[in-house]
């Protein structure tokens, strides 16, 4: 019997055409033209491979190519892509628009050889979402040929509350069918957000410890220096709870808490996930104000660097109420998590850019260490570094060295960079590539929304009615000490991140 290891096989991209609604835009010209790139650099598309742009700003096709050829970076790349980008200029509720791209479509079948299959990626403003959706399935590309795909894959918002998000829903699913949808966080494409999912279940060693048993509380940090930007006209009406918490901070949680799948499929994870979000207790008006903080970032940083407040942004009301923190405390009603509290906290203009989670463990019963040999000794951890420097550390005691006996915290540090010689593939190339191929493993069934929004609705409603100021911090702080008083009350406090 021969047992030498087998090849995994790379994958590679079915001949098809990606269709980018909203191609003229900040998010194609940024993440999915270099991914598309990457995708051609890395020979993971076919020659039988076509990109169609769609936006209403007029462009020809070759002005199109000239901007997508333009991320390439070696000749060969761009003769891969050369001859298989189109563009098409029109009205997103303009009947004419979608017959001119089931033209280009059908002639890129005939001439490149994409077989019928079709990709669309909607990476437009969600108000665009229905008139495309309406306007793809009025001119029949809704639906596939025999032995060919559509599918379509929508960025968030994804609704904006559990009401408008089962509305989008209803037209989604009155035009494609559940498994046509990939519903897109790009979170859930990082290396180091999937290596949660290894560290859990390819080692045997920390599944004795990962529950109740032996975990005193978990950390979910998604910390972020930059301010709005740009972004105000968005952010204004988005905010940190549906910016962030509702969906990259809810996934994440999801991944480190939920039980062992029973197979390594995409409906075996993805159900634990729903079960997971569905243990997590709901809030109530009469709990929130002890379980949810909200803040606002104000003037701060140094005399050098002096940052302007949330409401000198540009696009921003200058008596705008919109949170840019958020922080909670989370309670999972499930054998596993029963009595250990999760605290979520997001912000931007804080001190440092960092997405972690952090399961702090137990103390000893009893520690036969006097106090006066223990230099500063804290809880055993694991933290788990999203980004950036990413890896996974374990927080310990050990014997500082010496002629006397003292203890003190040490860590063992696990670094992608210094470990693993591949490269790390972009989040939206490995999702591209995932949709392509049709894995919905990495992707947001429709009943996760409806959960995530489940849990985050009773607080946006709560705050939205809350006549009180809207609490404030400094730029370049960890956020508004009532953040501070949410974890302090329990006896524990929040990981310095830096």
């Amino acid at each position: 019997m021969d047992n030498a290891p087998q090849l995994i096989q790379e994958r590679s991209a079915p001949p098809a055409t990606l269709v980018i609604f909203g191609a003229s835009g900040d998010l194609t010209r940024r993440k999915l033209l270099p991914a598309v790139e990457s995708l051609a650099r890395h020979n993971r598309l076919p020659a039988e491979f076509a990109l169609v742009g769609v936006a209403r700003t007029p462009m020809a096709d070759e002005e199109f190519a000239s901007s997508a050829l333009g991320v390439s970076r070696s000749l060969s790349d761009k003769a891969q892509l050369q001859g298989g980008i189109r563009y098409v200029s029109g009205g997103y509720d303009d009947p004419a628009t979608y017959k001119r791209l089931a033209e280009v479509l059908d002639e890129l079948d005939a001439t490149r050889g994409t077989s019928g299959n079709r990709l669309f990626y909607l990476s437009t403003p969600a108000e665009a979402f229905e008139p495309v959706i309406n306007g793809l399935a009025g001119a029949g590309l809704n639906h596939a040929r025999e032995d060919s795909f559509a599918r379509l894959v929508i960025e968030k918002p994804y609704g904006r509350d559990l009401e408008t998000a089962r509305e989008l829903d209803a037209v989604v699913h009155s035009a494609f069918d559940e498994p046509q949808v990939f519903r897109i966080d790009h979170y859930l494409g990082k290396d180091t957000v999937q290596n949660v999912l290894a560290l859990r279940f390819a080692n045997s060693i920390f599944q004795p410890i990962w529950d109740r048993s032996w975990v005193d509380h978990v950390q979910i940090t998604v910390a972020e220096t930059l301010g709005v930007g740009t972004r105000g006209g968005f952010y204004e009406h988005a905010g940190a709870m549906r910016d962030i918490v509702q969906n990259h901070v809810l996934q994440v949680l999801a991944l480190a808490l939920m039980e062992p799948p029973a197979s390594f499929d995409a409906e075996g994870l993805r159900n634990e996930k729903v079960k997971l979000l569905q243990a997590i207790r709901l809030p109530t008006n009469r709990d929130i104000a002890d379980l949810a903080v909200r803040g606002q970032y104000t003037r701060g940083g140094t005399r050098q660097d002096l940052m302007a407040g949330y409401r000198e942004e540009v696009g921003v009301d200058p008596l705008s109420r919109t949170e840019t923190y958020a922080a909670m405390r989370l309670n999972v009603d499930n054998w596993r998590w029963a009595g250990v509290p999760f605290y979520v906290r997001t912000g931007k203009r804080l001190p440092a850019r960092v997405t972690e989670v952090a399961l702090q463990f137990q103390r000893p019963p009893h520690l036969p260490i006097p106090q006066d040999q223990l230099t500063g000794l804290e809880a055993d951890a694991l933290i788990l570094r999203i980004q950036p420097n990413e890896g996974i550390s374990l927080r310990f005691g050990a014997k500082v060295p010496g002629h006397s006996f003292r203890v003190r915290t040490a860590s063992m540090d696990f670094s992608y960079e210094q470990t693993f010689a591949e490269e790390s593939p972009e989040a939206y190339e490995r999702l591209l590539l995932d949709a392509l191929l049709g894995d919905p493993t990495l992707f947001i069934r429709s009943d996760e929304v409806e959960q995530c929004w489940r849990i985050v609705d009773p607080i946006i409603e709560h705050w939205a009615n809350d006549p009180s100021p809207i609490p404030t911090y400094e730029a370049a702080s960890w956020g508004p000490t009532d953040a501070e008083r949410l974890i302090d009350r329990s006896g524990r406090h929040w990981r310095d991140s830096r």
